[in-house]
């Protein structure tokens, strides 16, 4: 992604360092350290986030769902990762394939035990080869470590603001376990500490730093927001299912793509929102309100094996039979 010294963001050095998903024949942009993985099964390997914290609570529940757009349309409003996923993604061709190679990616970031460091070799490699010119005409390359820090760090403000909509307010302790249990994540990806503000007081001021001067409307973003985009309908899951929605999908498209920019501007926190130039009325504010409330009374409510996404209650169910 965009060189080094081109980037704002946490001590960018070069392209030594982009979330992803599956392999994808043109691989996506995503996160990044090392473009040399290290051996696999080495005893360094970094630990996921511990069971029981805060992310293994948050990022399989059903409402996260809500939540990904958010962070994936900050991802790409960032030139360098925007150009990249435009120019190498195959999130047009293939948008059901991409988003369940992402999510079972994130799941795995968290919920995949010794799966999770292989997870984050696997998307270094896949990224070994994004490279090209961003929208400002600076070279960028997918592992620059500012490049694939951004990518990772949008994930615990849209986790932190999207959960006092959907779940309840975060305690000051809470947040500050958020962020430990995030940069752990940032490790498994291969991010160096280094390259990655250590704790909330510093991640804050790179925040703002980005928003004020990195952080743009860029191709992709546009795209993810446009509710006339062309989605072509589901290709997975049973094929009678696939039938009917296929045959019902030019009524279904435009409910669903408006639902979609709904959730996505309304769950970015105000001031990413605001730097990327998306618009937020005081009434649309009142329907998001209205919306998590009732997902917030019904959601908790619901068995385990609806509730959950299914590796996350796997992992919690494996979790309790070790616990007695």
């Amino acid at each position: 992604m965009s060189s080094a010294k081109d980037v704002k963001g946490p001590r960018a050095r070069g392209p030594e360092a982009a979330p992803g998903g599956g392999a994808d024949p043109k691989p996506p942009l995503g996160h990044g350290s090392d473009p040399e993985p290290p051996a696999r099964g080495r005893s360094a390997d970094p630990e996921p986030p511990p069971p029981g914290g805060v992310l293994w609570s948050l990022s399989g529940d059903i409402r996260a769902l809500l939540m990904l757009p958010a962070a994936l349309t900050l991802q790409v409003a960032h030139p360098a990762v925007g150009a990249g996923v435009d120019e190498h993604s195959v999130f047009r061709t293939d948008p059901w394939g991409r988003g369940e190679r992402s999510l079972r990616s994130l799941q795995l970031w968290v919920y995949g035990g010794a799966e999770a460091a292989e997870e984050g070799r696997r998307l270094r490699v896949l990224h070994r080869t994004i490279q090209g010119t961003d929208t400002r005409g600076r070279r960028y390359h997918a592992l620059t470590p500012a490049n694939y820090a951004w990518v990772h760090a949008t994930g615990f403000p849209v986790y932190q603001h999207a959960a006092r909509y959907l779940i309840r307010p975060m305690t000051p302790a809470q947040e500050r376990a958020l962020y430990a249990e995030w940069l752990q994540v940032g490790r498994i990806l291969g991010i160096h500490d280094r390259d990655m503000p250590q704790s909330i007081e510093e991640f804050w001021p790179y925040w703002k730093k980005m928003l004020a001067g990195e952080i743009e409307a860029t191709t992709v973003v546009r795209e993810l927001v446009d509710v006339d985009q062309p989605v072509p309908p589901p290709d997975r899951g049973p094929w009678p299912l696939r039938a009917v929605l296929r045959a019902l999908w030019p009524v279904l498209l435009p409910p669903l793509a408006r639902f979609r920019r709904f959730v996505t501007i309304g769950l970015m926190p105000p001031d990413a929102r605001a730097a990327v130039g998306l618009p937020w009325s005081a009434e649309q504010e009142k329907r998001l309100r209205r919306m998590c409330a009732v997902l917030r009374v019904v959601v908790p409510v619901l068995p385990e094996r609806l509730r959950y996404l299914p590796r996350a209650r796997a992992a919690r169910a494996a979790e309790a039979r070790r616990n007695g």
